[in-house]
């Protein structure tokens, strides 16, 4: 039995978020092809995360002990450490992910839990584990021009990188925003696609 997590970066509803009507339709089909797995959902906003405080940083360095494991910071990243599987929706905001999934990421990148220093420099720790990045975004960021501008699914796929996850997928639905655009069709395409890749997920 594999343990998924599914973190969702976004205030709206499912209903009225175009990323979470497609992570939502996926982990739907994802239940149907692993009904034994387990499911964690882990809203960021209903978690309340902020910003690190020197406190909060203090303790992030500190040695960990068995104690750790219930910090109310490095809790999660434990958490993130003891899944097999990451669905990530997080729709693009201003170029980049949303901030408060940002702030989740500083709470989960912590050395000697996701990642440790050695000779050789940095090595992630969670080799073996996968990721997919559920994205909607209002413009076209696949293509020149516009492509050297994405830093939201580009940071996601580095950090996990940096972690040891190597295999990320990503399900974006473009151009929602642009004048004159079949956002019907777009939006069904793209739950096609979470279809296809929550079966094997």
């Amino acid at each position: 039995m594999a343990k998924l997590l599914y973190i969702k970066a976004n205030p709206k509803s499912d209903q009225s978020s175009r990323t979470f009507i497609i992570s939502e339709h996926f982990i739907k089909v994802y239940k149907e092809f692993h009904p034994n797995d387990q499911i964690i959902t882990l809203d960021l906003y209903k978690e309340g995360i902020h910003f690190l405080s020197q406190e909060d940083i203090n303790d992030i360095f500190a040695p960990k002990t068995e104690a750790s494991k219930h910090h109310h910071i490095l809790k999660y990243a434990y958490q993130f450490l003891e899944a097999d599987k990451y669905v990530f929706a997080a729709p693009m905001w201003n170029l980049g992910i949303p901030a408060i999934l940002k702030a989740y990421i500083d709470y989960i990148t912590v050395s000697g839990i996701t990642f440790k220093y050695t000779e050789q420099g940095a090595v992630g720790l969670l080799r073996g584990k996968k990721a997919v990045h559920i994205m909607a975004t209002g413009g076209e960021y696949k293509t020149p021009p516009f492509s050297d501008f994405e830093m939201a699914n580009r940071y996601l796929k580095t950090i996990l990188g940096f972690m040891g996850v190597e295999d990320f997928q990503t399900i974006t639905a473009q151009r929602l925003d642009i004048v004159g655009e079949d956002v019907e069709k777009i939006m069904f395409t793209a739950l096609k696609e979470a279809e296809e890749i929550a079966k094997g997920f």
